[in-house]
């Protein structure tokens, strides 16, 4: 099998240099480029066509907000967000325009490897720590203008899926709230990317806010 290909996206030469080094030295992970602005991601994700881009957001030339959207928009290729703060005010901006989660840049090594690894494959990560106080974001900046998901092809079983997945809930947590095996939800998560012309399960929760299947709790924003 061969080695996922990474891009690494950051203006700071001294980042990017310690994020190539890690990706670059880990089994089964190779950096195939590194690029110190936006306009350099979209370029060399074009040239180079990586599995996954790791993308700063705050960037000179274009910002990692719309290099994510151009990169999504004409690769298969996965984008995960590092930030500095789990609130970050662009992380909304980064899912919407594509990415298929986020990550904190004081996460360990050893969990950055497994976030590139899991958003490679498909899976969509949001920081556990924040998933909850981000999904209530989604629910408060949806843009009036933003044509609301059409839910009308989905089944009831997979409406209660597709809600479970906006609370937050892993397949293993899906698998035993449901009373399924984990093929069953994997199934079930498959028909709705499907359905729902979504890349992840970023976009599912998306798609499960701005369709008003699920409105944030209250206390949403506090945990």
């Amino acid at each position: 099998m061969s080695d996922l290909r990474v891009l690494v996206a950051d203006d700071q030469a001294l980042v990017r240099g310690s994020f190539g080094l890690l990706v670059d030295t880990a089994p089964g992970l190779t950096v195939v480029g590194e690029a110190g602005t936006g306009a350099e991601a979209v370029a060399l994700a074009a040239e180079r066509r990586p599995d996954l881009v790791l993308m700063d957001v705050r960037m000179p030339e274009m910002d990692g907000i719309e290099a994510t959207r151009r990169i999504c928009a004409s690769l298969p290729t996965r984008v995960l967000i590092l930030t500095t703060f789990d609130l970050d005010a662009y992380v909304y901006s980064a899912l919407r325009a594509g990415a298929s989660g986020f990550l904190l840049k004081d996460t360990r090594p050893a969990d950055l490897l497994e976030a590139v690894r899991v958003v490679a494959a498909g899976d969509a990560l949001l920081a556990p720590s924040v998933t909850r106080r981000l999904i209530a974001e989604f629910a408060r900046q949806v843009p009036a203008a933003v044509p609301a998901p059409d839910l009308a092809g989905l089944t009831d079983r997979e409406r209660e899926v597709l809600t479970l997945v906006a609370r937050g809930l892993s397949n293993a947590e899906l698998a035993d709230r449901l009373r399924v095996s984990p093929a069953t939800v994997k199934t079930h998560i498959g028909n709705l990317l499907s359905k729902l012309h979504a890349r992840d399960r970023a976009q599912l929760v998306i798609a499960a806010y701005e369709s008003g299947l699920v409105r944030p709790h209250r206390h949403d924003h506090l945990q």
